[in-house]
């Protein structure tokens, strides 16, 4: 049986260039914009899966409702997205060595990339303090964070800010090429959602 791997929905914040209405609980293909993301998580089958709530909870909590996930409250998520990383992976089992986070306004994540990122951090002959999606030269999310390298980085974390400007400083970072253009979309605006419809 392999290491399990968990998976962070973040699924808290405040998706303020999208406009009045809760960004995450917007319809792509019938269903809310962040069951995309936990149906994908859930399919890949890694390890348990956290979801991070805040912004309009309640609604997110109704359209993940009926899904084997553990919901858990970031009462901080006004303060960035550093506060429900730190609250996502801090709900994680203590054995759970690394995870992937995963944003909830990217719908176009499918289980065989998370599945992909899994197993690179797996093999690994050095375990690396991450594993990062590049398509086109770019990195892309979501991003497999090493908990045991990582976690008094990421505790020290604070703002708007998720593990990108912390993992740009080290070069014990696994870069996984892939071609799927899914891990470059996220949704900000009413524009970028038409765009995926």
């Amino acid at each position: 049986m392999p290491e399990p791997v968990g998976t962070v929905l973040l699924a808290a914040g405040r998706g303020t260039r999208f406009g009045a209405s809760p960004k995450l609980l917007t319809p792509l293909d019938g269903k809310p914009l962040v069951r995309h993301a936990a149906e994908a998580a859930l399919a890949a089958d890694l390890g348990p899966v956290i979801a991070v709530l805040g912004h309009a909870g309640e609604g997110v909590r109704t359209a993940l409702a009926g899904l084997p996930l553990r919901l858990v409250e970031n009462r901080d998520y006004a303060e960035g997205l550093s506060t429900s990383l730190r609250a996502g992976l801090g709900a994680l089992p203590e054995t759970v060595a690394a995870s992937l986070v995963l944003l909830g306004d990217m719908p176009r994540i499918g289980p065989g990339l998370l599945v992909r990122l899994a197993e690179a951090f797996r093999g690994a002959e050095v375990a690396p303090s991450a594993v990062v999606p590049v398509r086109d030269g770019q990195r892309g999310n979501p991003v497999l964070l090493n908990r045991r390298l990582l976690g008094a980085t990421i505790a020290a974390l604070t703002g708007d800010r998720g593990a990108g400007p912390l993992l740009a400083r080290r070069s014990d970072v696994l870069e996984l090429p892939v071609e799927d253009p899914g891990v470059l979309v996220d949704v900000d605006t009413p524009a970028a959602l038409a765009r995926l419809s």
